[in-house]
This record gives structure tokens, C-alpha cells and sequence, in this order.
């Protein structure tokens, strides 16, 4: 029993001078330095996002002595949230995710402040100064449009930003500061995956087309508002002009049945509407199925006489999440999915409710009935099955989330976060997880540079303080633009998150207000020079005055007397032009032409010549439909264009009005760059622009 005892009762060296008892923040001090562990504990950090990565996160932040963390989250904790997000509870589904780690993470280290908002960082009371205020930036988002705003909020703050993400089993870490390093959006983004609608609803070949049917178009047919249009391209719509509007008779009939919901002839009435009439229709349109096969239709009858084993195991059918369901086997969870959403429908009618159901990963209901439908519209077009495991994760935009991915990457953005609190971000790494790479599992990589043509951080960063409640657009121009930044006389537009305000053609907003063009607090302008040796643009951010201006409405946040520096845009380098082959009877150009005296063969001569000691060169108007008449436009001089160019006549009197009235006294116009625009948006046809030179 000694054994037991000396285990129990051990003999503890008491506390004294000679051996001090070593605390959280001694052990610190000795694993990061005096200097670094000061730095750390007096740093006010932000972390925006408490998911997967931020968890993580947070908690090695607290565990370092972070001084003080504010976490920034609006969404809240979901069931399977719980097998990677550790700081989370079954008893915390449906509350907030920031309020409920916050609590978590005080337990790890008490020392710590930390302050949680349940709200989207987007918000007005995250503005720019308040991003002033922090030490450091932490992203831990899954979204780009989040993750873009942060971006932009820590540029304009001038605050190091640390950006995370992961993808599976593959992750990122890098460290954004101001002039120093690429920014988020120096490398371009994929953007969301979208599907022409009418392949969606007529000509589906992968499974994830019928997926998102089921999800986006029929369950909110049926159960929701309206169709979910964001799901769809309607680019190409305008080509399917007659389909569409079979598409909106479709919608039209679907709302009818909707009014027979918690009926007994429910689930057959809708059935035999997408899965039999519409199939029909389809296949009706024969020059649809020259290159395809064309669907089977269904009815709903045959099928339920063939699903009477299925219906009486249903309790085993419902709980096969991982197997390919049979087309039996789907018609049994279509059936009881109806069922069941139309009983919730029903119970909300009845409580003055707003009948609504959206689809939810979580929701067993939706996700069955998305699940069901879109498998039995797979059989239909030949198309393969799915789980309703694998539909739950195609349809919730499910990127497996791996815990330890998470851990590894929230470790590398502490270890990252010490670099720049001592200010070193020439040894800032943008790390790499990749872990079936030949090479290593961690891929640390030099900090890109900053990207000169990345439309975020390559331009010009600056505030003006605005008096909003008598700013005009024009007391902005006059007063900031032309004499604060010294654009002068300078031809430069103006323009927001909706499109231009102001440009010299464009003048209708001048006398408007700011606020009334939809300008507040911390929204932002975009000054675009068109001058021939442009200035950077220039994204000025709207500083609300907090007492009225005495003078003018709109101030620089320097001192007027100082002038400030704009940079130029850098010139781009003309590509080498094509080596000419020679026959020794004179000389060709690129294309193999004999050229003469400066015509090739096969060209008109054009009606005019540049005279040497002209600022401006003549353009004529060859008639294409008669090459050998040509015609001048009478009184017109037109400054040289880029290259040939095709335009209709009327276009043509436009631009040559416009483009006289605006040229400078070296003959280059202005608004050269605004006029190829405007023929290139010009279909071809009429006459032709023809130069020499």
C-alpha cells in the first residue's frame, strides 16, 4: 500500500526565493523573448471569423497572451459545426458562434480580454478608424466577399493583415502589409460557380445540374418565396427566348399545385407535373435531341406499384445517408419528405407564420426532398446517382473541412503574427499546406510583392473629411479633387460601388449631395485620371465631420499647405513587333504582302497623307461597299486612331464631334482610351476609318 500512498500524497517543494514558482507568463517570456512577449501582450488584436480556423486560432491567441482579442462573427453554430469547431457544444447549436468562443476561450487563459460581436463585419460601426485601432488583423473566413472588404479595410487602415484559408486537406497563410506585400487581391479569385437556367431546367447532363434543380427551382416552387435566381446565368437566355417562356408557364403551374399542399393527391399532382408533363414537353422539342438522349418520363402510378417492398422497409430506406438510393427507394423519401414539409406548412399557416421553408444542409426534411427529386430527374436524363451524403455536401457548398488542416494553419498564423509584431516582414513566409505534394508537407514561399496592376492595392490611398449633411458632388471635385490632390484641369471621373457619378461628359450629379448619391460614412470614391500620363487611381474613403466644416464642406485630412504625391501609372512596354520577311525585290511586311513605297499590294491607296509637321493626322472614309471612291468628311480633322477600325456612319459624326472638342494642343485627344472604348462596343459595318502613316 506504500506504493499507492507515496502516489497519492506527493511531496511538493514549497515556494521561495530560491525556487519561484513559474507562471503562464514566465513560461512566455522564456519561450519568445522579454521583447517579444511585451509585444505580444500589449497587442489589441482583431479576429474576423470564429469557424473552423478561428477556433483554432483563438484559442492558441489566448494560450500566447494575446492582451487584448476582438472576435467578429455573425453566424451561428450549426450540428456540423461540432466534429472540427472544438470550442463548441452540443447545447450551443443556434447561438452565436463569437459570444459562445468567447466564453470558451476565457477558461484557457483568464488573463486575457477578449471582446465578441455577433454582427457582419460589414457593418457601418466597423469603420476605419476602428480598424486603426488594432494591432493586428487575423482572417479566418470562408467567403470572398468577407475576406475582400477585410482586405481593403486593413489597406486603407495601414494595419498587417494575416489572411487564411483552407481547402480540405490544403491550406494558406499570408501576411498582407501595406506597400510591402501582395494583397488578397493581387492574384485574381475564382468566382462562384453559376448554370445557364436553361440547362438547368431542360438539359441537365451532371448531377450537380439536377442538385441544384431540386434545391434552387423546385423546393422553392413549392415551399419558398421565389426562385432562387442567383443560381442561374441568364446570360444566354435572350437565344432561348421560346423556352423561357415555357419555363415561366412551368413556374405558373407549379404555383397551383402548391395550393393543393397536405393534400392526398400532393404527391402525385407533382409528380406527374416535373417528372411526367414537363419530360413530355421536353421531348417534344425534337431538334433539342439530335446530339443528346432525350429524357424518359415517368409516371407516377407504374412506379408506386413497383415500390411496395421499398415502403414497407422505409425506416431502413430513410436511414441509408451513404447509399445510392434505387428509383424505388427515392420515391419513398420524395413521398415522406412531402409529407413532412407539408405538415410544417400547414402548422405555420395556422400560426399567422410566413409559410416559408429554404433549403437547409442541416434540415433533414429539405435535404430529402432535394436529395429524392433530384436523383429521380438524374434517372430520367441517364445521369448518375448520388448519395444523399455526396448531395449534402454538393448542395450545401461543402468543402470537407479536416480539424487538423484547421490546427496546422491557425499555428502558422501566430507563429507568422510574431514576425510582424517585431516588424520583420522581410522574413514573413506565405506558407503552404500541401500534404500529398513530392516535396513537403509545409511549402513556405518568399512574400509576393505587391501586384502594380492589382485594382486594389496598386492605387492611391487617401481620406477626406465631408461635411454630408451640404457636400455636393461637385464641392468633392472642385475643391478635393482638383486643387487638394492637384488634378487641375485634368479630364478624371468620379464613381462609386454603383458605377461613374462624375466625368466631363457626365456632369447631371454635380449639384446633387453626397449623401443623397448614396455616399456614408466610410464608403469610398474612385478617382480615375484619363490624362496621357495618368496618375494611379486614387480610392478616397469618406471621413464623416464630426462638428460642421465652417468653410468648404469637403477637407483634406493634411494640411492644405503641404502638397501631397501622386504616382503615375507605369508605362507598359509595346510588344516586339513581328519580323518582317524580305524577297530582295523590295520588302514584305508580316503577312507575307509586297509593300510599295509604303501601300501593300492589296490596299487602296488612302486618300490623304500625314504631312510631316502636322500635330494632327487626317483620317478618311473609305466606302466599303465601293473601295475606290473616297470621301472625306467635310470640316472634320480627326486625331489618329490606335488601328483600323470599323464603324457605323452615324457613330462616326459622334466621334468626330467629340473627339475635336476634346483634343489638346498637341492633337493627342484626352479622352482617346473612352473613344476605343466606344468603338469597340460598335458592330462592324458601313465604312471603314483608314490612316496613313
Amino acid at each position: 500500500m506504500e506504493g499507492p500512498t507515496a502516489i497519492a500524497n506527493p511531496v511538493l517543494t514549497p515556494t521561495t526565493a530560491a525556487n519561484p514558482r513559474l507562471t503562464r507568463d514566465s513560461y512566455n517570456g522564456q519561450s519568445f523573448g522579454s521583447g517579444l512577449n511585451l509585444r505580444i501582450k500589449q497587442a489589441r488584436v482583431l479576429m474576423v471569423g470564429a469557424g473552423g480556423i478561428g477556433c483554432e486560432l483563438l484559442k492558441n491567441l489566448a494560450l500566447s497572451g494575446f492582451g487584448e482579442i476582438h472576435i467578429v462573427d455573425l453566424d451561428t453554430i450549426d450540428l456540423s459545426n461540432l466534429n472540427r469547431q472544438f470550442l463548441f457544444r452540443h447545447e450551443h447549436i443556434k447561438k452565436s458562434k463569437a459570444l459562445v468562443a468567447k466564453e470558451a476561450a476565457e477558461k484557457f487563459n483568464p488573463n486575457v480580454k477578449i471582446i465578441a460581436y455577433h454582427a457582419n463585419i460589414k457593418e457601418s460601426q466597423f469603420n476605419i478608424d476602428w480598424f486603426s485601432s488594432f494591432t493586428l488583423v487575423f482572417n479566418a473566413l470562408d467567403n470572398l466577399e468577407a475576406r475582400r472588404h477585410v482586405n481593403k479595410m486593413c489597406l486603407v487602415a495601414d494595419v498587417p493583415l494575416i489572411e487564411s484559408g483552407t481547402t480540405g486537406f490544403n491550406g494558406q497563410v499570408q501576411v498582407i502589409k501595406k506597400g510591402v506585400t501582395a494583397c488578397y487581391d493581387c492574384s485574381p479569385k475564382e468566382t462562384p460557380k453559376t448554370f445557364p437556367v436553361c440547362t438547368i431546367r431542360s438539359t441537365p447532363s451532371q448531377p450537380i445540374h439536377c442538385i441544384v434543380w431540386g434545391k434552387s427551382y423546385l423546393l422553392n416552387e413549392i415551399f419558398g418565396a421565389s426562385e432562387d435566381e442567383s443560381a442561374f446565368d441568364h446570360s444566354a437566355d435572350g437565344d432561348n427566348a421560346q423556352e423561357i417562356e415555357e419555363l415561366k408557364r412551368e413556374s405558373a403551374e407549379l404555383r397551383k399545385i402548391r395550393q393543393s399542399t397536405g393534400t392526398e393527391e400532393f404527391a402525385q399532382m407533382l409528380f406527374d407535373k416535373v417528372f411526367k408533363k414537363d419530360i413530355i414537353r421536353l421531348r417534344s422539342m425534337e431538334d433539342m435531341w439530335k446530339t443528346r438522349k432525350p429524357p424518359e418520363p415517368l409516371d407516377y402510378k407504374e412506379l408506386l406499384a413497383k415500390s411496395a417492398k421499398e415502403i414497407a422497409n422505409k425506416a431502413e430506406v430513410l436511414k441509408g445517408d451513404q447509399k445510392v438510393w434505387s428509383l424505388e427507394e427515392n420515391l419513398v423519401v420524395f413521398i415522406d419528405s412531402l409529407k413532412s414539409l407539408s405538415k410544417r406548412m400547414l402548422e405555420m399557416k395556422s400560426n399567422d407564420e410566413e409559410a416559408i421553408i429554404t433549403f437547409d444542409k442541416d434540415d433533414e426534411d429539405t435535404l430529402d426532398f432535394v436529395a429524392a427529386s433530384s436523383n429521380i430527374r438524374s434517372a430520367l436524363f441517364g445521369i448518375d446517382r448520388k448519395s444523399k451524403f455526396d448531395i449534402k455536401q454538393m448542395a450545401g457548398n461543402i468543402i470537407p473541412a479536416i480539424a487538423t488542416t484547421n490546427a496546422i494553419v491557425a499555428g502558422l498564423c501566430v507563429l507568422e503574427s510574431f514576425k510582424v509584431l517585431k516588424g520583420e516582414y522581410d522574413k514573413a513566409k506565405e506558407v503552404f499546406l500541401t500534404p500529398f505534394a513530392p516535396a513537403r508537407l509545409l511549402a513556405p514561399d518568399k512574400s509576393r510583392a505587391p501586384n502594380p496592376d492589382c485594382p486594389v492595392c496598386s492605387v492611391f490611398q487617401t481620406r477626406a473629411i465631408v461635411d454630408l449633411s451640404r457636400a455636393t458632388l461637385n464641392d468633392f471635385v472642385e475643391d478635393f479633387a482638383k486643387l487638394s490632390l492637384g488634378f487641375g484641369d485634368r479630364e478624371f471621373s468620379v464613381r462609386n460601388e454603383v458605377g461613374i457619378l462624375y466625368d466631363p461628359d457626365e456632369t447631371d450629379n454635380l449639384e446633387k449631395k453626397l449623401s443623397d448619391l448614396g455616399i456614408a460614412p466610410d464608403s469610398f470614391l474612385t478617382i480615375t485620371d484619363e490624362d496621357d500620363e495618368p496618375y494611379v487611381n486614387i480610392v478616397v474613403a469618406i471621413q464623416e465631420a464630426k462638428e460642421p466644416l465652417p468653410d468648404k464642406p469637403v477637407k483634406p485630412t493634411w494640411d492644405p499647405e503641404d502638397s501631397i504625391k501622386i504616382p503615375t501609372k507605369p508605362k507598359k512596354e509595346a510588344p516586339p513587333e513581328p519580323r518582317a520577311e524580305t524577297n530582295g525585290n523590295g520588302h514584305s511586311n508580316s503577312h507575307g504582302k509586297r509593300i510599295h513605297n509604303g501601300t501593300a499590294d492589296d490596299e487602296e491607296p488612302s486618300a490623304k497623307r500625314r504631312r510631316a509637321n502636322d500635330d494632327v493626322e487626317e483620317i478618311s472614309i473609305v466606302d466599303m461597299a465601293a473601295p475606290k471612291k473616297a470621301k472625306t468628311a467635310p470640316n472634320t480633322t480627326l486625331p489618329r486612331p490606335p488601328s483600323r477600325l470599323r464603324i457605323h456612319p452615324v457613330a462616326y459624326w459622334f466621334l468626330a464631334r467629340k473627339t475635336t472638342a476634346s483634343a489638346t494642343s498637341s492633337g493627342v485627344p484626352r479622352r482617346r482610351r473612352g473613344m476605343e472604348s466606344f468603338l469597340d462596343s460598335i458592330p462592324g459595318g458601313g465604312c471603314m476609318l483608314a490612316w496613313d502613316g
